[in-house]
C-alpha cells in the first residue's frame, strides 16, 4: 500500500514502536523513514496527539496498528491526517468467527470481575480480545517478569506481548521520548482466554494472579 500510494526516498511515516516490526520493515522497504509516535495507554495503539506532534514537513502518511482486538481510535487520526494532508493506512488483525468472539468476551468479563493486584483491559469500542492484556503495576522493579515467572510456576500460561520497543531495537533506535510505550512493554501481560480455557482452568489462574498480585502493589 506504501508502495502503491508513492511514499518512497525522503519520506516520513509514522507508525508505533509498541510491537508490529513489520510495520516498520516495510516503511524502509520503500526507502521512507519510519517515525516512531506514542501510543493511547489505554488502547496501546497510536494516540492521536502523539502522532501530530511527530509531523514534520517530510511526513506523508500514518500506519495505523489495531492490538489485541481492541480498535484504534480511526475518527481521530484521520482528523490529523486531513489537517496534514497525509495517508492514514491501517493494519487490522485477524478476524475470528463471531462465536469464538463471543466467548472470548464471556471469559474476558469472568476475569474483569475477579481479577485483583493486576489492572484488566479496558473492553469499549468492540474489544474481540485477541489477546486478554493485563497490567502488572511495578514499584522499581521487573515486577512484570517476576510474575510472569511466578505464574508458570504455578501452570499458568501468559506472555509477554513485546518485550523490545522497536526504538530500542539496533535496527530503528531512535533517542525519542515515548513514555506511554515504554510504560506497556514494562507493564503488558496476556493472559489466555481462548476457546479450550475450562471454568476451572479461569478460576485457577484468577486465584494464582490475586494470590501474587497482592505481593507485587506499588508502595504508596
Amino acid at each position: 500500500m506504501l508502495r502503491a500510494a508513492g511514499v518512497g526516498v525522503g519520506d516520513e511515516v509514522v507508525v508505533p514502536a509498541f510491537g508490529n516490526v513489520e510495520v516498520a520493515e516495510a516503511v524502509a522497504q520503500v526507502g521512507a523513514l519510519p517515525v516512531f509516535a506514542d501510543v493511547d495507554p489505554v488502547t496501546y495503539c497510536l494516540d492521536a496527539v502523539a502522532v501530530e506532534g511527530a509531523v514534520t514537513p517530510r511526513t506523508v502518511a500514518v500506519v495505523v496498528v489495531h492490538r489485541f482486538g481492541r480498535p484504534a481510535n480511526v475518527a481521530r487520526l484521520h482528523e490529523v491526517g486531513e489537517r496534514h494532508g497525509l495517508l492514514v493506512l491501517q493494519q487490522g488483525e485477524t478476524e475470528a468467527p463471531y462465536d469464538e468472539v463471543a466467548q472470548r468476551r464471556e471469559r474476558a468479563t469472568y476475569l474483569d470481575a475477579r481479577l485483583r493486584g493486576v489492572r484488566t483491559p479496558d473492553g469499549g469500542d468492540g474489544h474481540t480480545y485477541q489477546q486478554y492484556v493485563v497490567r502488572v503495576p511495578g514499584n522499581g522493579r521487573p515486577d512484570r517478569d517476576a510474575f510472569a515467572r511466578a505464574l508458570r510456576g504455578r501452570g499458568i500460561e501468559c506472555r509477554v506481548p513485546v518485550r523490545t520497543p522497536l526504538h530500542r531495537m539496533p535496527e530503528f533506535r531512535r533517542c525519542v521520548s515515548l513514555p506511554q510505550t515504554e510504560l506497556a512493554a514494562d507493564e503488558t501481560l496476556a493472559l489466555p482466554v481462548d476457546a479450550s480455557l475450562t471454568k476451572r482452568d479461569l478460576q485457577r489462574m484468577v486465584s494464582a494472579c490475586n494470590a501474587l498480585g497482592g505481593l507485587l502493589q506499588p508502595a504508596t
